[in-house]
């Protein structure tokens, strides 16, 4: 089963380029059983990504909504069904609706109402779904909710955006060699699947069968206090949350015990507030405890060098003096590239997005 969920992996990767770490932690949330947010503008796949993955579990129950300022309960939960009604009973008619989903996808979700979100919470929390004064069990594994923006602190939205156990940021495509793979649209011409069974079987090997073992455990202490000494101080439930997690990647990987490179994930997760250092604090941090020296230094490039881009493409290159700083950043760059081990796969990335960004600056030194 786990060569299918690698297939799935590697079949979205394809589709969806520059998108590798956002997809590997959607697998992992479905496998944990967890929340994941993704925000960024329109047009960058977010509900592209979810929607081909759900398509990959046969037998699911999908549901995906884009709310606003105006949407109803109704919605998302049903319409009160009139049957009910003239037998003075207010109940909702859930089919096809979000309490009957296994995977849902929620867009613009922070626009919706304090009856949306207070129903979203009980849900995303407990799987537990309220109808006609009746408590009803749902079969969700998994929220996606996705927004154009991050909430903003005095919206009252903290206690949703906690329940994302995973949180990405998703930008548009950097490298031009992706981008134009993504023009071209190659796509393999089978999708894998699993099935609904085979991915409840997974999710119950995750949470029964594998093993985080004490290193792992104090690992997780140094990072809590690691991030404490920055100002930064992740609940006590999250970090319990993010165990599964951690064990989702054993599994994804094959294996029955989770090892220090599962820790990377919580990059994603143990940040507070989207505001500020926050995130490059929580980074640094995790990846110090995580990563072996050649893959921090690997991750540190890799950090350095999309700053690099972003600082191109918005710099004025008319002057000569700014092109020659950027170039000389771009050469001392690729000297520290070139001195990483041979056998890292991102190296190679990261010297192309360096090449393609060198030949960015010359075009525009040239005025061409």
């Amino acid at each position: 089963m786990m060569q299918k969920i690698q297939e799935i992996r590697n079949y979205l990767a394809s589709i969806y380029v520059e998108r590798e770490d956002i997809i590997d932690g959607l697998l992992a949330a479905f496998v944990a059983r967890q929340h994941v947010l993704l925000v960024g503008p329109p047009g960058t796949a977010k509900s592209g990504m979810v929607a081909d993955l759900a398509k990959c579990i046969t037998g699911t129950n999908y549901f995906q909504w884009l709310l606003t300022r105006f949407s109803t309960p109704e919605e998302l939960f049903g319409p009160v069904s009139l049957k009910a009604l003239e037998q003075d009973t207010y109940k909702r008619n859930t089919q096809n609706k979000l309490p009957e989903a296994h995977l849902a996808f929620v867009d613009e979700i922070f626009k919706g109402n304090s009856a949306i979100l207070n129903a979203l919470l009980t849900l995303a929390n407990e799987r537990l779904f309220y109808n006609n004064g009746g408590i009803v069990q749902s079969p969700l594994f998994s929220i996606v909710g996705a927004s154009n923006e991050w909430p903003e602190a005095d919206e009252g939205l903290e206690a949703l955006f906690d329940r994302f156990i995973l949180r990405y940021e998703v930008g548009y495509i950097q490298d031009g060699h992706s981008f134009i793979t993504m023009l071209q649209g190659a796509c393999p011409t089978r999708r894998p699947t699993i099935t609904l069974e085979e991915m409840e079987q997974i999710q119950f090997q995750s949470e029964m069968m594998v093993t985080v073992p004490k290193d792992i455990l104090e690992a997780l202490r140094d990072i809590r206090d690691g991030l404490k000494t920055e100002g930064i101080r992740p609940s006590d439930r999250r970090f319990r949350q993010v165990l599964s997690l951690l064990k989702a990647a054993a599994t994804i990987d094959d294996r029955d015990v989770v090892v220090r490179k599962d820790l990377s994930i919580l990059v994603h997760s143990l940040w507070v507030t989207p505001e500020g250092s926050e995130r490059e604090i929580v980074r640094t941090v995790v990846l110090d405890r995580s990563l072996d020296p050649v893959e921090r230094e690997i991750a540190g490039l890799s950090d350095t060098v999309q700053d690099l881009v972003k600082q191109v493409e918005s710099a004025d290159l008319t002057g000569t003096q700014t092109v020659m700083e950027l170039g000389q950043r771009i050469k001392s760059l690729k000297q520290r590239a070139d001195k990483i081990p041979s056998g890292y796969e991102a190296v190679g990335k990261i010297q192309a997005l360096l090449d393609e960004t060198k030949k960015k600056l010359a075009t525009a030194a040239l005025g061409i």
